[in-house]
């Protein structure tokens, strides 16, 4: 299996051949290392790995933790290796060529470019702007992966910033600066069944800075490409039918219930307003 490994380690000569060395003794093939920081002689590196399904993860994770200075901070599934450059053009290349469905371009394509599990395109209550509300969002789009009714926690001001969900879910979250829209990338939690409460050695990490950035600019870029398209969007999608499945209200951690609509299509939509 493909796995995703989240390492600190000390930056001086040496360090990555240690942690490299390590893995390779425990079994793990390497088949990619991004480096996400290097601040202060210290590092943050993310290594993509080929795993033996049948072997435990604890032998690799206790070699790991016994080289000095090294620190695991997180280790989950992954479906394809990262490529920090030429897909974010390519995906907006995509968005720009089809833009009439440019916004499900880019949630689709986010969660592979993020090393997420699912992503959703969402637009926060207008009232948000006027104080403090507990109202929820109103999901626009879902990437294949995305549970019914996401639990997303309050994310109101709006400004790029790493989130952590109740069920432990580690979110990244990029305004679009226009309708209210925002693009929330998810990994690990309960709606991914991330075992890692179940005594699992797995485990997501939060997302970095240098992807939260990223991703920012990602859907500044895809904002400026759709522009108006979006404001139509939100629109649609804050007035839902319940035959055709349009966007539905999903409740924060202080939210409330879901109003008919969205992804789950007609029977999620009765089954949401029967709590109303």
């Amino acid at each position: 299996m493909l796995l995703r490994l989240r390492v600190g380690l000390p930056d001086r000569p040496g360090s990555l051949g240690q942690v490299a060395r390590t893995l390779g003794v425990a079994g793990a093939d390497i088949v990619q290392v991004v480096v996400l920081e290097r601040v202060g002689g210290h590092a943050v590196d993310d290594f993509t790995v080929i795993w033996p399904t049948s072997a435990p993860l604890d032998r690799m994770l206790a070699g790991l933790r016994a080289v000095p200075g090294v620190r695991v901070d997180g280790v989950w599934r992954c479906t394809e290796l990262p490529d920090p450059g030429g897909r974010d053009a390519a995906l907006l290349r995509q968005v720009a060529a089809n833009p009439e469905y440019g916004l499900a371009t880019l949630v689709d394509g986010v969660p592979g470019m993020f090393g997420a599990d699912w992503a959703v395109a969402a637009a926060v209550d207008p009232q948000w702007a006027a104080g403090p509300v507990s109202s929820g969002l109103v999901v626009v789009h879902a990437s294949w992966g995305a549970p019914a009714v996401p639990e997303i926690p309050e994310i109101a001001p709006l400004r790029p910033r790493a989130l952590t969900g109740a069920d432990r879910t580690r979110l990244a979250v990029a305004p679009f600066q226009r309708a209210g829209l925002v693009l929330v990338a998810a990994r690990g939690g309960a709606a991914t069944g991330d075992p890692a409460g179940e005594g699992s050695v797995l485990f997501a990490p939060q997302f970095h800075r240098s992807e939260v950035e990223r991703l920012a600019q990602v859907v500044g870029a895809a904002a400026a490409v759709l522009g108006d398209q979006l404001d139509g969007l939100v629109a649609g999608a804050g007035e839902p039918d319940l035959d055709a499945g349009g966007g539905r209200w999903v409740g924060g951690l202080a939210g409330r219930l879901p109003t008919p609509g969205g992804i789950g299509g007609r029977d999620d939509a009765v089954a949401a307003a029967g709590h109303r």
